[in-house]
């Protein structure tokens, strides 16, 4: 039994095929949004391209602008197909190319849909991808004098006055780095000799911060040097006072940020994807119901549409057949070119 049978008469065609060449350019349209999201997506993670450590989060916005190009493609072309349909003569050109077509669209629809899961489950990969750049950025955070590096304290003070947070998991995490630059601390100093000494690996620690973790709306003036220092200052007590510092992590902001814009275009391609089935199974009614006239030549009679000559159970079975009788035969072949081979050793070997 055929799965979701209609009836048609010219008229019906006729509306159907309208009806989905303007589908079609409603998708075209769709194609050109799920194009720009990919190049937003794109452009926003190379803003901060030097705060994460791999090219995997580039997959998501590559794979957006490659749908949105195919997106716009395939659905022209069905257009155009529509729009040929409503005239025999020229519809017939397009007969054999149509079911290679659907299964192309078939195709297209599954990576259609594999993007969009893969937008709702990329927070893991960026998670560790910021993790571990924020925290190299960090590091090269006094190398203003270095090639390459020059522009990472710009970046990172940017980064946490952008999006309200501080160091890569909070504000102590600037306690376990040098992001003090050589160039500004006076050797001579025994403070700094002593901070120095006292660190096995050399570096000026000290209980501070940068001034991009510092609050504006706090109405205390800005803590950001001797943190945990509570005789430093007065009226103070650091683990039980509200700081004026940026609590959260930029890792968390940005996670937060790119995971809740990938969620969002996660949701929009889910509906293109509804919206590019509905256009799919209307062109496979379309094919089947004109392929199905009894009499080419009196386009006023009756015809049928289906999506599946079968039921869905029945084309599965083919499906698995057709495959185990594929395998059966590159089997065959393989065995009877191992033949081929023993019998031209034999014949070598005798002569």
């Amino acid at each position: 039994m055929a799965l979701l049978k209609v009836k048609f008469n010219q008229k019906k065609r006729v509306k159907l095929a309208q009806g989905l060449w303007l589908m079609n350019w409603f998708s075209v349209f769709a194609g050109i949004l799920v194009f720009s999201m990919g190049l937003f997506l794109k452009i926003e993670l190379r803003k901060r391209s030097e705060v994460m450590d791999n090219s995997e989060s580039h997959f998501v916005p590559n794979s957006l602008i490659l749908m949105g190009i195919l997106s716009c493609a395939f659905n022209g072309f069905a257009g155009k197909i529509c729009y040929d349909s409503l005239d025999p003569a020229k519809f017939a050109k397009w007969k054999p190319l149509l079911k290679p077509y659907l299964a192309l669209c078939c195709v297209f629809n599954m990576l259609l849909f594999f993007v969009a899961l893969i937008c709702f489950l990329m927070r893991g990969s960026l998670e560790s991808t910021l993790a571990q750049g924020l925290k190299n950025g960090m590091k090269f955070y006094r190398d203003t004098d270095t090639p390459g590096r020059c522009f990472m304290k710009k970046t990172i003070d940017m980064l946490q006055i952008e999006f309200k947070c501080c160091g890569n998991n909070g504000y102590k995490d600037w306690f376990e780095i040098q992001w003090i630059s050589n160039r500004y601390l006076d050797f001579s100093s025994k403070e700094v000799k002593d901070r120095i000494k006292s660190n096995v690996d050399g570096r000026y620690l000290v209980d501070g911060v940068p001034f991009s973790c510092c609050n504006p709306s706090s109405p205390r003036p800005c803590i950001q040097y001797q943190v945990t220092n509570n005789s430093a200052h007065y009226s103070y007590d650091y683990q039980t006072e509200e700081l004026n510092l940026w609590r959260r992590g930029c890792r968390e902001a940005l996670l937060n940020y790119y995971s809740g814009m990938m969620s969002s275009m996660g949701a929009v391609i889910i509906l293109v994807w509804l919206f590019e089935m509905s256009v799919m199974v209307g062109l496979r009614l379309l094919h089947t119901s004109l392929e199905s006239i009894a009499n080419p030549e009196d386009p006023e009679c009756e015809s049928e549409g289906w999506v599946l000559e079968n039921s869905l159970k029945d084309t599965f079975k083919s499906a698995l057949e057709n495959l185990k009788k594929l395998g059966k035969f590159n089997q065959v072949e393989a065995g009877a070119e191992g033949a081929e081979g023993e019998e031209g050793g034999k014949i070598a070997t005798v002569s």
